[in-house]
């Protein structure tokens, strides 16, 4: 059985003299090469874990610059890292790589009320800018689980997405233009404050390029104002088809919710025995929709959504009647992956997504392949947008990970085979990377690949991310892992 953490290999220190000359440019205080300081970066939210050879905090774009410079000077590639929230393995430092922390440069630069945009620095915590935008009665609509710790860095470089993308969109649509160290360590600006400027649209490639491309160090992203109202519902439905059917109808009837989510039984016992949630033990699943705009329309809009619940088989059915209620009927969902702790210490977390018409056929198959396995399974996902995210229960110390992974690939290939992707918000990172030929054939890889080329021709910028194939990560041992999967799986 693989031991992740005595398996992670060890990077090679970098010299005095670099490790000098990044401490010349950012300060003593802001550079790590010691092997015990460098242990907190190695690794994300995910299971890949890696050290890198330094980790520096610059606290300018041009900090940034300098150390991208000092780096390929040493022959050295860099890695961005915003907070460490992701899931994918995106800031995992392969190569020898240097990783560049963007954890000083945390300020919201400007609000702009009247044109409705922020300019904003990469690690301005998501939660915080929309702190600041609602005092001025805006907000920033992307918003993640991990909307109170991630930064908008990390969200634009995966192209984050949350519960109300489904009416508002990922962060792509929200993102006007971007400052950008290049991996020659040229700063760069691409689209602006003003939209539809001339010249090529870059900055939809750079949303959601993993870091590949260069280090974001400022973004003009799009506010909207406040909605004047909106309404919150909760239904119960006796399994999760049921529920996935009623989610069906509400969008098939024309209404387009803010978020509609679902949990299953699973999540919701376990919500019980966490935080005393009150959900009955015999719901197999719960749908919470909600709808925002004018007063008239929202009513108008949770009246029909009730009805079409009633018709599909729902019960218990409860509207919010204020703001605090709201938030209590959303503290389930938001409290729903820390209560399956109390289940098994550690899970796999998957961020598929497929048509939502396919989602009833899917979430069988999902809990198949669990059952197969042994692995209990939890399901809470952004069901409005098809975005599933199927949760393998474990424990690491008594079961191996290349048993897990091996179930969240055949997790991964049944929701390709419905019609789906490998990812709606999490990212490719290295999770997923050797996956991408299941889904894109070898010139669509190409292509990918002379875009990013045009920007880093040498491959300095977070090597071994998003594309299949490679040697950069090749000494990380869940790296190995799922290559074997994916050929062994490719049809």
């Amino acid at each position: 059985m693989l031991d992740l953490v005595a398996a992670a290999p060890r990077s090679a220190r970098p010299g005095d003299e670099l490790v000098s000359k990044l401490q010349t440019i950012c300060g003593r205080e802001n550079v790590f090469s010691e092997p015990e300081d460098l242990l907190v970066f190695e690794y994300d939210a995910g299971f890949d874990r890696h050290p890198p050879s330094a980790v520096v905090v610059p606290g300018t774009a041009e900090e940034v610059a300098e150390v991208v410079r000092a780096a390929r000077e040493a022959g050295l590639p860099v890695v961005p890292r915003g907070a460490g929230t992701g899931l994918s393995g995106g800031t995992v430092a392969c190569g020898g790589a240097i990783v560049v922390a963007t954890s000083r440069l945390r300020r919201i630069l400007d609000i702009d009320v009247e044109g409705r945009a922020a300019l904003v620095e990469p690690g301005v915590v998501n939660g915080h800018l929309n702190d600041a935008a609602r005092r001025s009665g805006l907000f920033f609509a992307p918003d993640p689980a991990s909307q109170r710790c991630s930064t908008i860095g990390g969200n634009i470089g995966t192209n984050a997405g949350g519960p109300h993308a489904l009416r508002y969109g990922s962060v792509v649509d929200h993102v006007l233009g971007v400052e950008m160290v290049l991996a020659d360590g040229t700063i760069a600006s691409f689209g602006g404050r003003a939209p539809d400027l001339p010249g090529y649209d870059a900055v939809p490639l750079i949303v959601g390029s993993e870091g590949t491309l260069g280090i974001v160090t400022k973004a003009w992203v799009r506010l909207l104002p406040l909605p004047e109202d909106v309404r919150t519902a909760l239904a119960l439905f006796r399994d999760v088809e049921t529920g996935a059917r009623a989610a069906s109808a509400i969008i098939g009837a024309g209404i387009v919710p803010a978020a509609m989510e679902m949990l299953d039984r699973t999540t919701m016992q376990a919500l019980n025995a966490a935080f005393d949630a009150h959900l009955p033990d015999d719901a197999g699943s719960l749908l919470l929709v909600e709808v925002e705009g004018q007063a008239e329309d929202c009513a108008d809009e949770i009246g029909r959504i009730a009805a079409i619940c009633s018709a599909e088989g729902g019960s218990g059915l409860r509207v919010a009647a204020d703001a605090a209620e709201r938030e209590l009927l959303w503290k389930a969902r938001k409290l729903g992956y820390p209560a399956l702790a109390r289940i098994k210490p550690n899970n796999y977390l998957h961020d598929a997504v497929v048509p939502r018409t396919k989602l009833p056929a899917v979430l069988r198959a999902v809990n198949e392949i669990a059952q197969r396995y042994g692995y209990v399974t939890a399901n809470m996902f952004h069901i409005g947008d098809g975005n599933l995210h199927p949760i393998l229960l474990f424990d690491a110390r008594t079961e191996p990970i290349e048993r897990v992974m091996e179930a969240s690939a055949e997790i991964l290939k049944v929701a390709i085979a419905a019609g789906g992707t490998l990812s709606g918000e999490h990212g490719i990172g290295l999770e997923k990377n050797e996956f991408m030929r299941w889904v894109f054939t070898e010139d669509d890889l190409g292509a990918m690949r002379r875009a990013r080329d045009a920007f880093d021709p040498d491959g300095v910028m977070n090597p071994g991310k998003i594309m299949p194939g490679g040697g950069a990560c090749d000494d990380i041992p869940t790296e190995r892992i799922k290559r074997g999967l994916a050929e062994g799986m490719w049809v």
